[in-house]
This record gives structure tokens, C-alpha cells and sequence, in this order.
């Protein structure tokens, strides 16, 4: 059965899971995902926005990165999410910044409600390996963004080691998984009209905020079952201790790629 992580949107201001968030990243600015704040901070200024960018987060989630995008680089920022929870609570939490930061539910995997080249900046972070059709993904962004516009995106499950079907299932328990092989994406971006200015591995981040993240909600774990019911809670804490393990030995990694239109 998959237990859905992202139910905490509806909860996200529940005290309990700011004080996780806050024992798991060393900055928490309300991501839901492997990033830290300093990580956030060297994608942003790979970008090179100014005030007069518009930039697209696909899988926007609570909105925490669009609001820190908009605040690192004075650029405007459109978030999509499939989450109508998350597109509320993003929203509400983006108050004072109306004109900069918006937020709109969409279904990614679609075609995006955008005309062509209407961007200058696209980022996605550990999202994409939730969408099915990377190759109709990809071409969907390449639409959507401005000629010689920047991309950033994180896949946080290439496969780079032996990984049983067990192992598997339980880190894909959250909901849909694509997993990769190296080489894959490469690949599919060149197909598709990117052009790959840089890859890096950013495994050593999972492997830390996952860490981090099973702790913090052992240490919470009385309040964490009266949030979310004991077989919620118990079923998440071995996804992230699957998360941790398999980052740790390398067996599954995760890339961040930053591409040109």
C-alpha cells in the first residue's frame, strides 16, 4: 500500500512537522525534499535571474523554494502543483510577496497551461522521477521555456548499484517512481532540445537530510502517531530508512542536471 508523504501538505503548519523540518534541514525555508538551504542557494545563482526574469517550479509543493528563489534572485516565480492541498497552503504562505510568487494547480505530466516560451528559468527539484514520460516531460519544458532559458533538476533515483525489488518497493511506497540508469537522462535531454551545461552528483545531500529526517520524527514519534495514525507513521519511517541506506551505499543517487533551452 503506498503512504502517501506529501498528505502533510494539508498538516504543514502543524508544530510538530516545523519542529521536524527544522531538527532535519540545516535551514528550513519549507522544503519538502533532499535540499539544503546551501545547495538551494548555488542552483539559484547558476540561474543568473534579475528582477525582470519569470521563472517556472514544476511540483512547487508548499512553496518554500519559489518564495526563496524570489527572495535570492528578486526574479518573478510561477509554481504548478498536482496538489490542490499544497497550492493552498502555498499560496496562504506567500502572502506579502503577491505580484512575485503565485501558485496554480496543474498536472505536470500533462501539457502545463503556459504558451510557448514564456519563461526564463525552470526548476524542479526531486520531483521528476514522479512523472511518467520523462522524453514528453522534457519536451513539454523545452515548449514552455524562452530560447537559451536555464533549467535545473534533480533525479533523486538513479539506479548506480545492486537494489533488490524489496528495496524497491519500499522507496517507491510515497506513490509512482521512475527509476534510471546513469547515462539515461543525458540522453533524453539531448533528444529533446537541451543542452547539458553541467552534472553533478548530489547523493551525499539525501544521504544526510534522509538521515536527519528518521531521527527527528523518532523523536517525535508520540505526536507524529496522533498527526498521522501509528501504520502511517511506522510505514514512513521505514521509507526513510530506506532513503538513508541506499544513499549511504551509493546503490541509488541522485543528479542534479543544468541545462539550456
Amino acid at each position: 500500500m503506498d503512504t502517501d508523504l506529501y498528505g502533510s501538505y494539508a498538516d504543514f503548519e502543524a508544530d510538530v512537522l516545523a519542529r521536524v523540518r527544522r531538527r532535519t534541514f540545516d535551514e528550513d525555508f519549507g522544503q519538502n525534499s533532499w535540499t539544503s538551504a546551501e545547495e538551494y542557494r548555488r542552483w539559484a545563482a547558476w540561474l543568473g535571474l534579475g528582477s525582470d526574469a519569470h521563472a517556472l517550479e514544476i511540483a512547487s509543493g508548499s512553496g518554500g523554494p519559489a518564495r526563496r528563489l524570489a527572495e535570492l534572485t528578486g526574479a518573478r516565480v510561477t509554481g504548478v502543483d498536482v496538489d490542490a492541498r499544497a497550492v493552498e497552503t502555498a499560496n496562504a504562505r506567500a502572502r506579502g510577496l503577491e505580484g512575485r510568487v503565485s501558485f496554480h494547480v496543474a498536472d505536470a505530466a500533462a501539457t502545463l497551461p503556459f504558451a510557448g516560451s514564456s519563461f526564463d528559468a525552470l526548476v524542479c527539484v526531486d520531483a521528476a522521477n514522479h512523472l511518467p514520460d520523462r522524453a514528453a516531460v522534457l519536451r513539454e519544458w523545452r515548449r514552455v521555456l524562452k530560447p537559451g532559458a536555464k533549467a535545473i533538476w534533480t533525479d533523486p533515483v538513479v539506479v548506480t548499484g545492486a537494489v533488490s525489488d524489496e528495496e524497491l518497493a519500499t522507496r517507491s511506497s510515497i506513490g509512482f517512481f521512475l527509476f534510471t540508469q546513469p547515462g539515461v537522462n543525458e540522453t533524453l535531454l539531448q533528444r529533446t532540445g537541451f543542452r547539458l551545461e553541467r552534472m553533478e552528483d548530489a547523493t551525499a545531500a539525501v544521504e544526510q537530510v534522509a538521515g536527519r529526517w528518521l531521527a527527528a520524527r523518532t523523536e517525535e514519534r508520540e505526536a507524529l502517531e496522533q498527526l498521522e495514525g501509528a501504520e502511517r507513521f511506522e510505514s514512513l519511517q521505514r521509507f526513510f530508512d530506506a532513503v538513508h541506506r541506499l544513499a549511504a551505499e551509493r546503490r541509488l543517487s541522485r543528479h542534479v542536471y543544468y541545462c539550456t533551452a
